[in-house]
């Protein structure tokens, strides 16, 4: 992102902030993972009963990161689904890259005053769609935080619990590599809450057994080729090196082939996050070796449901928890296959969990 946009960004940021002081001291500022205002996706129904009726006409927006990353165009899938079932236009629409705040800002901001019943966002960063959040409160538009940069003062949230992505990967190594050894971790982008969590959670876990030591831990930026590019750098300096956990899947598949360059397939674990269809096909092809699934298809339909349940007048927690598995090749039958009901068998992870 060059300077102006930057600057733009940070302006427009500034005056939202300083118009609406008094709407920031309402809420507290948001932390997605602890906050005790919150409810687990599976109790949606049990707790506020079957969907309540919608005014004529409701329109729902989606506004993503990108949609060349599966993930969310999986989160999207979801949104649409769980829409024509409730018999609720929905528009889904998507910045042109990661980085492009200003424009993913813009899109925010037009849905505001183009007649939306409910917004759905899932930022860029923790700051850049915050003057929006600002315009649709005075608009009275309820908006929904959905993964997985968080907006400190966004009023509802929808999402898995980040730290335990990295929590899950730690406890997979610690498990699976009594001996230790050393370990990696590739980085979102700087700064977003999602990357910080998962990277803490793998960081301050694995790092509490003192078999393990963390030797790297770089930014990949969500980018694949970059990913591979910081992985083979690591590896050079590390060629005993027994592991990565990535922030997500797209990294983790660049790691994947930065390991195979190095012909250390079999002998380095390589962890991602999100779950997308291409993590899946690896960890079958005995390459990935594992990822958290946060289920992106089913967490657009949850957050749906609950952007919508707000537009009825239902009051909710602030944040509506979705959820999350590890997967590798041991379990990926279980979660994903022909005749799977995924909806079915996480309803029973929730079930067992409680």
């Amino acid at each position: 992102m060059n300077k102006f946009i930057t600057s733009t960004v940070a302006a427009g940021l500034a005056a939202a902030l300083w118009a609406n002081a008094s709407f920031a001291q309402e809420l507290a500022p948001l932390n997605s993972d602890t906050e005790k205002d919150r409810i687990d996706w599976s109790q949606l129904e049990a707790k506020f009963g079957a969907m309540p009726k919608l005014p004529e006409g409701t329109r729902a927006g989606g506004v993503s990161k990108t949609l060349t990353n599966e993930y969310w165009r999986s989160l999207g899938e979801g949104y649409e689904k769980f829409g024509e079932k409730a018999g609720v236009s929905v528009a889904y629409q998507a910045a042109q890259s990661e980085g492009d705040q200003l424009g993913q800002l813009t899109i925010a901001e037009g849905m505001v005053t183009t007649g939306f019943n409910v917004i759905l966002v899932s930022p860029q960063t923790d700051a850049n769609l915050q003057p929006m959040l600002e315009q649709a409160k005075e608009a009275e538009i309820p908006v929904v935080n959905v993964n997985d940069a968080v907006i400190p003062q966004v009023e509802h949230y929808v999402g898995n619990v980040q730290r335990d992505n990295g929590v899950r990967v730690a406890q997979w190594f610690i498990e699976k590599a009594p001996n230790g050894g050393k370990v990696a971790i590739i980085e979102g982008q700087a700064g977003v809450y999602a990357a910080v969590q998962r990277t803490d959670g793998f960081k301050s876990t694995i790092s509490a057994n003192d078999k393990f030591q963390v030797v790297a831990s770089v930014p990949g930026n969500w980018d694949r080729q970059q990913s591979y590019d910081a992985a083979t750098n690591i590896l050079q300096q590390h060629p005993d090196l027994i592991g990565f956990y990535c922030n997500n899947d797209g990294m983790a598949l660049g790691v994947v082939e930065a390991v195979k360059s190095a012909g250390l397939l079999g002998k380095v674990a390589v962890f991602g996050t999100d779950g997308i269809s291409d993590a899946y096909k690896s960890i079958e092809a005995g390459e990935l070796t594992g990822t958290v699934d946060s289920f992106p298809v089913l967490t657009g339909e949850v957050a749906m449901e609950t952007a919508l349940r707000l537009v009825a007048g239902q009051k909710l927690p602030r944040v509506v928890a979705t959820p999350q598995a590890l997967i590798t090749k041991d379990n990926l039958a279980t979660y994903k296959g022909e005749g799977v009901d995924i909806r079915a068998v996480l309803m029973k992870d929730a079930a067992s969990a409680q």
